[in-house]
């Protein structure tokens, strides 16, 4: 299906594309701002305003004001969104508050807490940047009658010769692909990332300066924003009772060696904290067993993965997801992407063999596929569970 944006460049092929990619003057393109208070979606909307373009700045409210206020550093609710209107009046562009906390609960925090509870290691940001903000807020973006959304997210999208393409930011340090691996072709065409050719944060602070926005030198807002001070377990045991129930700590042959204080409160590749020192040693915690709430811990190399299984696969690649390929595989935002086979095992299925074993892969993240050269983006999937090899 012809997409609105292609149609446009295929009318007015003489006339030249603006920054966004259309053909029409930026005056006649309006685009729509997913702001979350912070600097980066900030000078995106302030970039384009004064572009130009019509520019209309939405925020989403996501979670409890009170809880919000309380804490620093989050996104999406109390001050930043008071920053974000702010920022609208001093450019110049109309400004909306949408009240996302019901789509945000049951698409996010919900799945969040289910997957803690099942022993995985879950990333809400890739969750809701699928569910909340390229899904509900995009058809938002389309009923304002927006050529475009744009965001302030480090990632870069070009057009190629089968569409559009993503790509990793200039800056590796800022990089988010790993977030937004999910991201559908057909949303990629609609998105625009005017932040992701930027070599550094500094310049994006510095256009903010130029501009004259306060949130200047506003600090970068945490990962997991409805999280106050990284507390995952006292979130996870308000919204399940009894999540935090204790049990007992055994090694891989299953010798009880203590006791823990609920599964939710360790993750794969974790050693400190375990409370049974005094065994020679160092051990590591291998797997979590929700069902008999046993948490085992086993030796450093007991870690080592080679074969991870993938579900829920998006592919943004341009021949069929069907035949096995190289790739770069990444298996945690924190680390490079590392040479690895994709094979294909089914609809939506994929294993990846890692060609040199990674520690601590755990369920619930995310794997993503780069090409072997280049920084283009295949997609990824969801980590199922851990094989050796």
């Amino acid at each position: 299906m012809t997409s609105r944006n292609t149609a446009i460049r295929a009318d007015a092929q003489d006339t030249p594309l603006n920054s966004l990619g259309f053909a029409k003057p930026p005056a006649e393109t309006r685009v729509v701002v997913a702001m979350s208070g912070g600097v980066d979606s900030s000078v995106v909307a302030a970039q384009l305003a004064a572009e130009g373009y019509d520019v209309i700045g939405v925020t989403l409210q996501l979670y409890d004001h009170g809880a919000a206020l309380a804490k620093k550093g989050a996104c999406c609710a109390g001050q930043d969104i008071h920053d974000a209107r702010r920022v609208a009046e001093r450019v110049g562009f109309p400004h909306y508050v949408l009240d996302y906390e019901n789509k945000f609960r049951e698409s996010v925090i919900e799945e969040f807490a289910d997957a803690y509870l099942a022993g995985a290691t879950p990333v809400p940001c890739i969750r809701c940047n699928e569910r909340v903000k390229f899904r509900d807020l995009l058809q938002t973006a389309r009923e304002l009658d927006a050529d475009c959304m744009a965001t302030g997210h480090y990632i870069r999208r070009f057009d190629g010769d089968n569409g559009a393409e993503l790509h990793m930011a200039a800056d590796p340090a800022r990089d988010q692909s790993y977030f937004l691996f999910s991201t559908t072709g057909e949303q990629l065409d609609y998105l625009r990332f005017p932040l992701g050719g930027l070599a550094s944060k500094a310049e994006t602070r510095a256009l903010a300066a130029k501009y004259g926005l306060a949130v200047a030198d506003k600090p970068d807002s945490q990962d997991i924003c409805f999280v106050p001070n990284g507390n995952y377990a006292s979130v996870i045991e308000k919204l399940r009772p009894g999540a935090a129930d204790p049990g007992e700590i055994v090694d891989m042959d299953g010798n009880v060696l203590g006791q823990h204080r609920g599964v939710i409160h360790y993750t794969i590749g974790q050693r400190r904290g375990l409370g049974i020192g005094g065994l020679g040693d160092p051990l590591y915690v291998v797997r979590l067993d929700p069902e008999t709430r046993r948490v085992i811990v086993g030796p450093k190399e007991a870690l080592a993965t080679k074969v991870v299984s993938v579900t829920e696969v998006n592919w943004l690649g341009d021949e069929p997801f069907e035949a096995e390929i190289p790739i770069m595989a990444r298996i945690r935002s924190t680390r490079p992407p590392r040479p690895a086979i994709l094979r294909p095992t089914g609809k939506g299925r994929a294993e990846v063999e890692l060609l040199d074993p990674e520690e601590g892969v755990s369920p619930g993240q995310a794997c993503v596929f780069y090409a072997t050269e280049g920084t283009r983006v295949l997609g990824g999937g969801w980590i199922a569970l851990r094989r050796g090899g």
